[in-house]
Protein backbone atom coordinates (compact mmCIF):
# COMPACT_ATOMS: atom_id res chain seq x y z
CA UNK A 1 0.00 0.00 0.00
CA UNK A 2 1.28 3.24 -0.65
CA UNK A 3 2.22 6.62 0.95
CA UNK A 4 -0.77 7.71 -0.38
CA UNK A 5 -3.55 5.89 1.10
CA UNK A 6 -3.31 7.44 4.42
CA UNK A 7 -5.16 10.77 2.87
CA UNK A 8 -7.84 8.84 1.52
CA UNK A 9 -10.62 9.47 2.54
CA UNK A 10 -13.19 7.29 4.02
CA UNK A 11 -15.05 5.74 1.00
CA UNK A 12 -11.99 6.82 -1.56
CA UNK A 13 -11.98 4.66 -4.37
CA UNK A 14 -8.93 3.95 -6.28
CA UNK A 15 -10.60 3.17 -9.93
CA UNK A 16 -12.86 6.01 -9.43
CA UNK A 17 -9.75 8.74 -8.25
CA UNK A 18 -7.63 7.59 -11.73
CA UNK A 19 -10.86 8.50 -13.41
CA UNK A 20 -11.75 11.93 -11.94
CA UNK A 21 -11.08 14.94 -13.90
CA UNK A 22 -8.56 17.66 -13.28
CA UNK A 23 -11.69 20.03 -13.54
CA UNK A 24 -13.67 18.36 -10.93
CA UNK A 25 -10.55 19.01 -8.49
CA UNK A 26 -10.18 22.42 -9.34
CA UNK A 27 -13.56 23.29 -8.85
CA UNK A 28 -14.03 21.36 -5.09
CA UNK A 29 -10.76 23.48 -4.39
CA UNK A 30 -12.54 26.71 -5.36
CA UNK A 31 -15.65 25.81 -3.17
CA UNK A 32 -13.57 25.31 -0.16
CA UNK A 33 -13.24 28.04 3.07
CA UNK A 34 -10.17 28.86 4.10
CA UNK A 35 -9.25 25.80 6.02
CA UNK A 36 -6.59 25.64 8.71
CA UNK A 37 -4.59 23.62 6.02
CA UNK A 38 -4.51 26.81 3.87
CA UNK A 39 -2.94 28.73 6.96
CA UNK A 40 -0.47 25.66 7.46
CA UNK A 41 0.36 26.29 3.97
CA UNK A 42 0.46 29.95 3.96
CA UNK A 43 2.74 30.30 7.03
CA UNK A 44 5.52 27.73 5.65
CA UNK A 45 5.55 29.03 2.16
CA UNK A 46 5.62 32.81 3.74
CA UNK A 47 8.26 31.43 6.47
CA UNK A 48 10.59 30.64 3.25
CA UNK A 49 9.93 34.09 1.72
CA UNK A 50 11.17 35.22 4.80
CA UNK A 51 14.88 34.48 4.25
CA UNK A 52 14.51 34.76 0.68
CA UNK A 53 13.49 38.60 1.28
CA UNK A 54 16.37 38.80 3.62
CA UNK A 55 18.84 37.40 1.62
CA UNK A 56 17.51 39.92 -1.14
CA UNK A 57 17.47 42.61 1.96
CA UNK A 58 21.37 42.01 2.26
CA UNK A 59 21.58 44.08 -0.92
CA UNK A 60 20.69 47.25 0.99
CA UNK A 61 23.05 46.31 3.79
CA UNK A 62 26.46 45.63 0.74
CA UNK A 63 25.54 48.45 -0.88
CA UNK A 64 26.12 50.89 2.49
CA UNK A 65 28.47 48.15 3.89
CA UNK A 66 31.28 48.45 0.91
CA UNK A 67 30.73 52.21 -0.36
CA UNK A 68 32.26 52.86 3.58
CA UNK A 69 35.14 52.48 5.01
CA UNK A 70 37.27 49.67 5.93
CA UNK A 71 35.95 48.47 2.13
CA UNK A 72 35.10 51.45 -0.12
CA UNK A 73 34.99 49.22 -3.06
CA UNK A 74 34.79 50.99 -6.46
CA UNK A 75 31.91 51.92 -8.10
CA UNK A 76 32.57 49.45 -10.72
CA UNK A 77 32.77 45.79 -7.56
CA UNK A 78 29.86 47.66 -6.40
CA UNK A 79 27.92 47.53 -9.07
CA UNK A 80 28.26 43.65 -9.80
CA UNK A 81 27.85 42.80 -6.38
CA UNK A 82 24.44 44.31 -6.18
CA UNK A 83 23.87 42.85 -10.03
CA UNK A 84 25.08 39.38 -9.14
CA UNK A 85 22.24 37.73 -7.27
CA UNK A 86 19.94 39.07 -10.29
CA UNK A 87 22.48 37.73 -12.48
CA UNK A 88 21.75 34.41 -11.18
CA UNK A 89 18.18 34.65 -10.72
CA UNK A 90 17.53 34.89 -14.57
CA UNK A 91 18.27 31.39 -15.48
CA UNK A 92 17.14 30.03 -11.82
CA UNK A 93 14.25 31.15 -12.79
CA UNK A 94 13.61 29.63 -15.81
CA UNK A 95 14.78 26.15 -14.72
CA UNK A 96 12.69 26.15 -11.79
CA UNK A 97 9.42 27.18 -13.15
CA UNK A 98 9.84 24.41 -15.90
CA UNK A 99 11.08 21.81 -13.17
CA UNK A 100 7.81 22.92 -10.94
CA UNK A 101 5.25 22.21 -14.03
CA UNK A 102 6.45 19.06 -14.50
CA UNK A 103 7.79 17.80 -11.26
CA UNK A 104 5.90 19.73 -8.50
CA UNK A 105 5.33 22.79 -6.81
CA UNK A 106 6.53 21.81 -3.82
CA UNK A 107 9.35 19.60 -4.65
CA UNK A 108 10.73 22.36 -6.28
CA UNK A 109 10.19 24.94 -3.74
CA UNK A 110 12.16 22.33 -1.56
CA UNK A 111 15.07 22.51 -3.77
CA UNK A 112 14.72 25.85 -4.27
CA UNK A 113 14.94 26.34 -0.64
CA UNK A 114 18.41 23.75 0.06
CA UNK A 115 20.17 25.99 -2.89
CA UNK A 116 19.88 28.66 -0.88
CA UNK A 117 21.27 26.78 2.63
CA UNK A 118 24.18 26.01 0.54
CA UNK A 119 24.97 29.10 -1.03
CA UNK A 120 24.56 31.57 1.92
CA UNK A 121 27.08 29.23 4.19
CA UNK A 122 29.17 30.10 1.18
CA UNK A 123 28.60 33.09 0.69
CA UNK A 124 29.42 34.22 4.57
CA UNK A 125 32.78 32.72 4.37
CA UNK A 126 33.97 34.48 1.32
CA UNK A 127 37.36 35.97 2.07
CA UNK A 128 36.98 39.01 -0.63
CA UNK A 129 34.44 40.90 -2.61
CA UNK A 130 35.31 38.55 -6.30
CA UNK A 131 34.27 35.71 -3.84
CA UNK A 132 31.21 37.27 -2.52
CA UNK A 133 29.54 38.29 -5.85
CA UNK A 134 29.88 34.66 -7.06
CA UNK A 135 28.21 33.14 -4.58
CA UNK A 136 25.67 35.78 -5.15
CA UNK A 137 25.34 34.82 -8.54
CA UNK A 138 24.96 31.10 -7.03
CA UNK A 139 22.53 31.74 -4.62
CA UNK A 140 20.42 34.23 -7.23
CA UNK A 141 20.09 30.34 -8.78
CA UNK A 142 17.24 30.14 -5.87
CA UNK A 143 16.43 33.73 -5.04
CA UNK A 144 15.16 34.21 -8.34
CA UNK A 145 12.91 31.20 -8.38
CA UNK A 146 11.27 31.07 -4.89
CA UNK A 147 8.43 34.44 -5.42
CA UNK A 148 7.23 32.95 -8.32
CA UNK A 149 6.72 29.40 -7.61
CA UNK A 150 5.30 30.59 -3.88
CA UNK A 151 2.84 32.62 -5.40
CA UNK A 152 1.97 29.49 -8.45
CA UNK A 153 1.40 27.62 -5.27
CA UNK A 154 -1.00 29.91 -3.13
CA UNK A 155 -2.88 30.59 -6.49
CA UNK A 156 -3.22 26.91 -7.23
CA UNK A 157 -4.74 26.25 -3.61
CA UNK A 158 -6.23 29.29 -1.77
CA UNK A 159 -10.31 29.80 -2.06
CA UNK A 160 -10.62 32.38 -4.74
CA UNK A 161 -12.36 35.13 -2.60
CA UNK A 162 -8.94 34.72 0.00
CA UNK A 163 -6.32 34.51 -2.25
CA UNK A 164 -4.96 38.08 -2.52
CA UNK A 165 -5.61 38.49 1.09
CA UNK A 166 -3.96 35.43 2.29
CA UNK A 167 -1.27 36.56 0.09
CA UNK A 168 -0.77 40.07 1.42
CA UNK A 169 -0.64 38.37 4.57
CA UNK A 170 1.82 36.26 3.90
CA UNK A 171 3.83 39.15 2.22
CA UNK A 172 3.15 41.68 5.75
CA UNK A 173 4.69 38.66 7.98
CA UNK A 174 7.71 37.68 5.95
CA UNK A 175 8.69 41.48 5.13
CA UNK A 176 9.51 41.51 8.98
CA UNK A 177 12.36 39.14 8.24
CA UNK A 178 14.69 42.28 6.74
CA UNK A 179 14.12 44.30 8.98
CA UNK A 180 15.08 42.56 11.56
CA UNK A 181 18.08 41.24 9.98
CA UNK A 182 19.46 44.89 9.13
CA UNK A 183 19.01 45.54 12.94
CA UNK A 184 21.03 42.53 13.52
CA UNK A 185 23.72 43.19 11.28
CA UNK A 186 23.77 47.27 13.01
CA UNK A 187 23.44 45.50 15.88
CA UNK A 188 26.05 42.95 15.42
CA UNK A 189 28.74 45.63 13.42
CA UNK A 190 30.86 46.19 16.56
CA UNK A 191 30.74 43.37 18.29
CA UNK A 192 31.31 41.14 15.80
CA UNK A 193 31.23 37.62 17.49
CA UNK A 194 33.30 34.57 16.72
CA UNK A 195 35.33 37.55 14.69
CA UNK A 196 32.40 37.39 11.79
CA UNK A 197 30.98 40.57 10.60
CA UNK A 198 27.19 41.23 11.22
CA UNK A 199 26.41 40.70 7.41
CA UNK A 200 28.29 37.62 7.75
CA UNK A 201 26.12 36.41 10.68
CA UNK A 202 22.97 37.94 8.76
CA UNK A 203 24.01 35.31 5.84
CA UNK A 204 24.49 32.27 8.08
CA UNK A 205 21.27 32.84 9.90
CA UNK A 206 19.21 33.12 6.68
CA UNK A 207 21.13 29.44 5.52
CA UNK A 208 19.48 28.24 8.68
CA UNK A 209 16.08 29.45 8.03
CA UNK A 210 16.12 28.17 4.32
CA UNK A 211 16.88 24.73 5.91
CA UNK A 212 14.17 24.34 8.09
CA UNK A 213 11.74 25.22 5.96
CA UNK A 214 12.81 22.69 3.60
CA UNK A 215 11.76 20.23 6.11
CA UNK A 216 8.50 22.25 6.89
CA UNK A 217 7.54 22.06 3.27
CA UNK A 218 7.53 18.37 3.47
CA UNK A 219 4.45 18.21 6.38
CA UNK A 220 2.13 20.01 3.60
CA UNK A 221 0.10 18.54 0.35
CA UNK A 222 1.32 18.92 -2.65
CA UNK A 223 -1.30 21.11 -5.02
CA UNK A 224 -4.04 18.92 -6.07
CA UNK A 225 -4.84 21.26 -9.06
CA UNK A 226 -1.14 20.89 -10.58
CA UNK A 227 -1.55 16.59 -9.66
CA UNK A 228 -4.85 16.76 -11.23
CA UNK A 229 -3.48 18.87 -14.41
CA UNK A 230 -0.55 16.45 -14.39
CA UNK A 231 -2.70 13.16 -14.54
CA UNK A 232 -1.79 11.88 -11.24
CA UNK A 233 -5.62 11.82 -9.95
CA UNK A 234 -5.01 9.61 -7.13
CA UNK A 235 -2.78 11.86 -5.36
CA UNK A 236 -5.04 14.90 -6.54
CA UNK A 237 -8.18 13.08 -4.66
CA UNK A 238 -5.57 12.40 -1.44
CA UNK A 239 -4.31 15.78 -1.24
CA UNK A 240 -7.69 17.27 -1.40
CA UNK A 241 -9.39 14.97 1.02
CA UNK A 242 -6.94 16.58 3.25
CA UNK A 243 -7.92 19.99 2.68
CA UNK A 244 -11.65 18.98 2.56
CA UNK A 245 -10.97 17.22 6.33
CA UNK A 246 -9.13 20.10 7.61
CA UNK A 247 -11.10 22.85 10.52
CA UNK A 248 -12.62 25.58 8.87
CA UNK A 249 -10.72 28.68 10.04
CA UNK A 250 -12.40 31.69 8.39
CA UNK A 251 -15.97 30.50 6.58
CA UNK A 252 -16.60 31.77 3.58
CA UNK A 253 -18.99 34.63 3.14
CA UNK A 254 -22.37 33.97 1.89
CA UNK A 255 -21.97 36.07 -1.50
CA UNK A 256 -18.60 34.37 -1.80
CA UNK A 257 -20.17 31.07 -3.24
CA UNK A 258 -19.18 30.06 -6.44
CA UNK A 259 -20.93 28.65 -9.35
CA UNK A 260 -19.77 25.56 -10.56
CA UNK A 261 -19.14 27.10 -14.02
CA UNK A 262 -16.71 29.79 -12.64
CA UNK A 263 -14.36 27.28 -11.22
CA UNK A 264 -13.13 27.22 -14.81
CA UNK A 265 -11.89 24.07 -15.67
CA UNK A 266 -8.96 23.40 -17.82
CA UNK A 267 -10.05 23.18 -21.36
CA UNK A 268 -7.99 22.85 -24.56
CA UNK A 269 -6.33 26.50 -24.48
CA UNK A 270 -4.88 25.86 -21.46
CA UNK A 271 -2.72 23.94 -22.90
CA UNK A 272 -1.24 25.94 -25.57
CA UNK A 273 1.22 28.84 -24.67
CA UNK A 274 -0.18 32.32 -23.76
CA UNK A 275 1.83 34.31 -25.97
CA UNK A 276 -0.31 37.71 -26.00
CA UNK A 277 -0.35 37.66 -22.28
CA UNK A 278 3.14 36.41 -21.74
CA UNK A 279 4.25 39.38 -23.58
CA UNK A 280 2.37 42.25 -21.69
CA UNK A 281 3.31 40.25 -18.02
CA UNK A 282 6.61 40.35 -19.19
CA UNK A 283 6.81 43.68 -20.18
CA UNK A 284 5.82 45.20 -16.95
CA UNK A 285 7.85 42.56 -15.15
CA UNK A 286 11.14 44.20 -16.93
CA UNK A 287 10.40 47.71 -16.15
CA UNK A 288 9.29 47.60 -12.42
CA UNK A 289 12.53 46.74 -10.84
CA UNK A 290 14.72 49.78 -11.98
CA UNK A 291 12.17 51.11 -9.27
CA UNK A 292 10.96 48.16 -7.15
CA UNK A 293 14.32 46.55 -6.58
CA UNK A 294 17.23 49.74 -7.44
CA UNK A 295 15.31 52.12 -5.26
CA UNK A 296 15.90 49.77 -1.84
CA UNK A 297 19.12 48.63 -2.76
CA UNK A 298 21.02 51.60 -3.62
CA UNK A 299 18.96 53.18 -1.22
CA UNK A 300 22.41 52.75 1.60
CA UNK A 301 24.43 54.12 -0.82
CA UNK A 302 22.30 57.03 -1.42
CA UNK A 303 22.50 57.93 2.03
CA UNK A 304 26.02 57.76 2.10
CA UNK A 305 26.20 59.80 -1.03
CA UNK A 306 24.09 62.44 1.10
CA UNK A 307 27.21 62.21 3.93
CA UNK A 308 25.10 60.21 6.93
CA UNK A 309 27.55 57.51 8.60
CA UNK A 310 27.35 54.03 7.99
CA UNK A 311 24.95 53.75 11.36
CA UNK A 312 23.01 56.34 10.22
CA UNK A 313 22.46 55.10 6.71
CA UNK A 314 21.71 51.57 8.25
CA UNK A 315 19.10 52.92 11.05
CA UNK A 316 17.21 54.43 7.83
CA UNK A 317 17.56 51.58 5.98
CA UNK A 318 16.39 49.41 8.86
CA UNK A 319 13.41 51.75 9.46
CA UNK A 320 12.34 52.31 5.93
CA UNK A 321 11.79 48.09 5.87
CA UNK A 322 8.98 48.99 8.20
CA UNK A 323 6.76 49.82 5.63
CA UNK A 324 6.32 46.78 3.93
CA UNK A 325 4.58 44.96 7.08
CA UNK A 326 2.35 47.78 7.90
CA UNK A 327 1.41 48.20 4.31
CA UNK A 328 1.04 44.87 3.12
CA UNK A 329 -1.59 43.71 6.62
CA UNK A 330 -3.49 46.90 5.26
CA UNK A 331 -3.53 45.85 1.95
CA UNK A 332 -4.54 41.86 3.04
CA UNK A 333 -8.88 44.08 3.98
CA UNK A 334 -8.96 45.33 0.51
CA UNK A 335 -7.02 43.78 -1.98
CA UNK A 336 -9.36 40.94 -3.37
CA UNK A 337 -11.99 43.43 -3.37
CA UNK A 338 -10.36 46.30 -6.31
CA UNK A 339 -8.78 45.41 -9.65
CA UNK A 340 -5.61 43.89 -10.29
CA UNK A 341 -4.83 46.87 -12.54
CA UNK A 342 -6.28 49.73 -10.31
CA UNK A 343 -4.05 48.38 -7.31
CA UNK A 344 -1.12 48.70 -9.39
CA UNK A 345 -1.36 51.89 -11.13
CA UNK A 346 -2.07 53.40 -7.44
CA UNK A 347 1.23 51.91 -6.11
CA UNK A 348 3.18 52.60 -8.61
CA UNK A 349 1.74 56.52 -8.47
CA UNK A 350 2.44 56.42 -4.72
CA UNK A 351 6.36 55.06 -5.53
CA UNK A 352 6.96 58.02 -7.44
CA UNK A 353 6.01 60.55 -4.99
CA UNK A 354 8.28 58.67 -2.41
CA UNK A 355 11.25 58.54 -4.37
CA UNK A 356 10.76 62.12 -5.02
CA UNK A 357 10.43 63.67 -1.97
CA UNK A 358 13.46 60.93 -0.98
CA UNK A 359 16.06 62.50 -3.29
CA UNK A 360 15.03 66.19 -2.37
CA UNK A 361 15.20 66.20 1.44
CA UNK A 362 18.00 65.78 3.83
CA UNK A 363 15.36 66.48 6.84
CA UNK A 364 16.12 62.86 9.02
CA UNK A 365 11.98 62.94 9.44
CA UNK A 366 11.22 63.15 5.86
CA UNK A 367 13.89 60.67 4.76
CA UNK A 368 12.47 58.27 7.05
CA UNK A 369 8.76 59.06 5.89
CA UNK A 370 9.85 58.83 2.72
CA UNK A 371 11.57 55.41 2.53
CA UNK A 372 9.23 53.15 4.85
CA UNK A 373 6.42 54.91 2.04
CA UNK A 374 8.70 53.54 -0.67
CA UNK A 375 8.67 50.00 0.66
CA UNK A 376 5.61 50.29 1.47
CA UNK A 377 4.02 50.97 -2.15
CA UNK A 378 7.09 48.10 -3.32
CA UNK A 379 6.18 45.19 -1.53
CA UNK A 380 2.29 46.09 -2.44
CA UNK A 381 3.01 46.68 -5.63
CA UNK A 382 4.96 43.29 -6.40
CA UNK A 383 3.17 40.79 -4.52
CA UNK A 384 0.23 42.23 -6.46
CA UNK A 385 2.04 42.17 -9.83
CA UNK A 386 2.70 38.13 -8.96
CA UNK A 387 -0.45 37.58 -7.92
CA UNK A 388 -2.06 38.97 -11.06
CA UNK A 389 0.63 36.97 -13.44
CA UNK A 390 0.15 33.75 -11.60
CA UNK A 391 -4.16 34.21 -11.78
CA UNK A 392 -3.50 35.35 -15.77
CA UNK A 393 -2.00 31.78 -16.46
CA UNK A 394 -3.46 28.08 -16.86
CA UNK A 395 -2.50 25.60 -14.28
CA UNK A 396 -0.27 23.84 -16.90
CA UNK A 397 1.76 27.14 -17.77
CA UNK A 398 1.73 28.71 -14.59
CA UNK A 399 4.49 27.67 -12.84
CA UNK A 400 6.83 27.87 -15.65
CA UNK A 401 5.50 31.34 -17.22
CA UNK A 402 5.07 33.16 -13.87
CA UNK A 403 8.98 32.82 -13.74
CA UNK A 404 10.16 33.26 -17.79
CA UNK A 405 8.55 36.66 -16.61
CA UNK A 406 9.86 37.01 -12.88
CA UNK A 407 13.39 35.92 -15.04
CA UNK A 408 12.94 39.43 -17.34
CA UNK A 409 12.13 41.07 -14.00
CA UNK A 410 15.79 39.53 -12.81
CA UNK A 411 17.14 40.37 -15.87
CA UNK A 412 16.28 43.98 -15.59
CA UNK A 413 17.32 44.13 -11.66
CA UNK A 414 20.93 43.06 -12.71
CA UNK A 415 21.19 45.55 -15.71
CA UNK A 416 19.82 48.77 -13.77
CA UNK A 417 22.81 48.26 -10.44
CA UNK A 418 25.16 48.54 -13.62
CA UNK A 419 23.72 51.67 -14.85
CA UNK A 420 22.04 53.69 -11.82
CA UNK A 421 25.50 53.15 -9.69
CA UNK A 422 27.43 54.82 -12.44
CA UNK A 423 24.98 57.82 -12.71
CA UNK A 424 24.67 57.91 -8.58
CA UNK A 425 28.39 58.09 -8.44
CA UNK A 426 29.52 60.57 -11.49
CA UNK A 427 26.16 62.81 -11.98
CA UNK A 428 24.54 63.05 -8.15
CA UNK A 429 21.14 61.99 -7.30
CA UNK A 430 19.19 63.74 -9.49
CA UNK A 431 19.50 61.83 -12.75
CA UNK A 432 19.39 58.23 -11.17
CA UNK A 433 15.86 59.19 -9.64
CA UNK A 434 14.69 60.47 -12.68
CA UNK A 435 15.58 57.20 -14.58
CA UNK A 436 13.77 55.51 -11.89
CA UNK A 437 10.70 57.76 -11.86
CA UNK A 438 10.87 57.29 -15.97
CA UNK A 439 10.36 53.01 -15.63
CA UNK A 440 7.21 53.81 -12.88
CA UNK A 441 5.56 56.06 -15.91
CA UNK A 442 6.22 53.61 -18.03
CA UNK A 443 5.09 50.84 -16.10
CA UNK A 444 1.88 52.64 -15.12
CA UNK A 445 1.22 52.84 -19.40
CA UNK A 446 1.84 49.08 -19.45
CA UNK A 447 -0.68 48.23 -16.67
CA UNK A 448 -3.13 50.46 -18.38
CA UNK A 449 -2.89 48.46 -21.59
CA UNK A 450 -2.77 44.77 -19.71
CA UNK A 451 -5.79 42.16 -19.24
CA UNK A 452 -8.14 43.18 -16.58
CA UNK A 453 -7.06 40.17 -13.82
CA UNK A 454 -9.01 37.50 -12.06
CA UNK A 455 -9.17 39.06 -8.16
CA UNK A 456 -11.34 37.05 -6.04
CA UNK A 457 -12.22 35.21 -9.21
CA UNK A 458 -11.36 31.18 -9.49
CA UNK A 459 -8.44 30.63 -12.24
CA UNK A 460 -8.18 27.94 -14.62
Amino acid sequence: MSDISDDRPRGFSLDLAVRAPAGSVAADMDRLALTWLHIAVAVVAGLGFAFDLVEIALGNVLSAVFNAPPYSVTPAQLSWLLSAMYIGAIPGALIAGLMADRYGRRRVLVAVLLVLCVTSIAAAGSPDIGSLILWRIVSGLALGAYPPLMMSFIADVMPPKRRGTVTMVIVGIASLGPVAMIFGVRALADVQPLGLEGWRWAFIAGAVGALIVAGLFQLIPESPRWLAVRGHHAEAQAALARFERSAIAVPNPASAALEAAEAAPPDAGSYRPPVARFAIVGAIYFVTPWATVAFPVLMGAVLIEKGLSLSDSLFYVGISMFGPAIGAVMSSTFVDRIKRRTALMSFATGMIIAATVFAATMNPLWLMAAGVSFQLFTLLYVPTMTIYAAELFPTPWRARTSTAAWSLNRLASAIAPLVLVPLLKFYGIWPMFGLIIGTLVVGIVLVAMAPEGRAGRAVS
